[in-house]
């Protein structure tokens, strides 16, 4: 199935003294149902529809890998049999007989990460309950005055971006500051979640010797994500909320901010720095 990123449509633009024919590339945003087949304790196999997400077109086997891993659905990419689209914007994912996952669990994430008023700590409690892979508090140190160049390869690498503006990446680094791999979407967490998913092909998870890159702020869910691909370092170009620096402190995740312009903050685990 051919899927586009981006599209080129007509507009006006008005340049300060006058209003001109133009063309302008906008990233494509389109829905995408997750569906799962897996046995069931009899054998049966069951068709399940787990999660409606808009996204950017591509990468959609990588996002739904991804969306299975931090939902502490699957570990490994071999516990997947195969993938297919019954319909347009719906892909199903069939699980190698023997894989029984709990998907009970997506309704009580949904509760504690939506809900108004549901403390923190139960969310961060969810995470210990469901991950294979905890960050590392071992993990590699990271060179402070490593973090300013990253940015600015994640950016050089976001070919989707320079195009439309529009889109949100993560990237996956080593602990030289070398580029591994990079996702973009018009999600944040799509993004992630296709990093994740392609990280997963490539049997690097856990993710304990990475550094996470976001092109954007570091939400709760992010955090938590990524500590469940057992990511010990995330660094970010906007601010993190209360809770995700509370994740981050739970699990021992350097959690780095506002890395621009050649300067940062650090919100948990400062000794990971050198």
């Amino acid at each position: 199935m051919q899927q586009k990123h981006y599209e080129n449509i007509a507009v006006k633009k008005f340049d300060g003294t006058r209003i001109t024919n133009f063309r302008d590339w906008l990233a494509v945003e389109a829905p995408l149902e997750i569906n799962l087949s897996y046995e069931d304790a009899s054998g049966n196999r069951i068709n399940e529809s787990l999660t409606i997400t808009m996204r950017t077109p591509g990468n959609d086997f990588e996002l739904a890998l991804g969306f299975l891993l931090t939902e502490g659905l699957i570990t490994h990419a071999t516990q997947v049999a195969g993938s297919s689209y019954p319909s347009e914007n719906i892909l199903l994912i069939e699980l190698e007989a023997g894989c029984r996952p709990d998907t009970r669990q997506l309704d009580r994430n949904f509760y504690t990460n939506s809900s108004c008023g549901v403390c923190g700590k139960t969310s961060i409690a969810n995470i210990r309950q469901q991950s294979h892979f905890l960050p590392d508090r071992d993990a590699p140190l990271i060179p402070a005055t490593l973090l300013p160049d990253i940015p600015e390869k994640l950016r050089q690498a976001q070919e989707a971006f320079h195009r439309t503006g529009g889109l949100h990446a993560s990237g996956l680094f080593d602990p030289d500051g070398k580029l591994l791999l990079l996702r973009e979407d018009v999600g944040r967490h799509n993004a992630l979640d296709k990093a994740l998913g392609a990280a997963l092909l490539q049997q690097r998870v856990p993710l304990h010797k990475h550094l996470l890159m976001l092109s954007g702020r570091v939400s709760f869910e992010l955090v938590q994500k990524a500590a469940m691909a057992g990511i010990g370092f995330i660094a970010a170009v906007g601010a993190p909320s209360t809770l995700a620096v509370q994740v981050a402190q739970e699990y021992g995740i350097t959690l780095v901010g506002f890395l621009r312009d050649q300067s940062f903050n650090v919100y948990s685990e400062y000794g990971r720095l050198t």
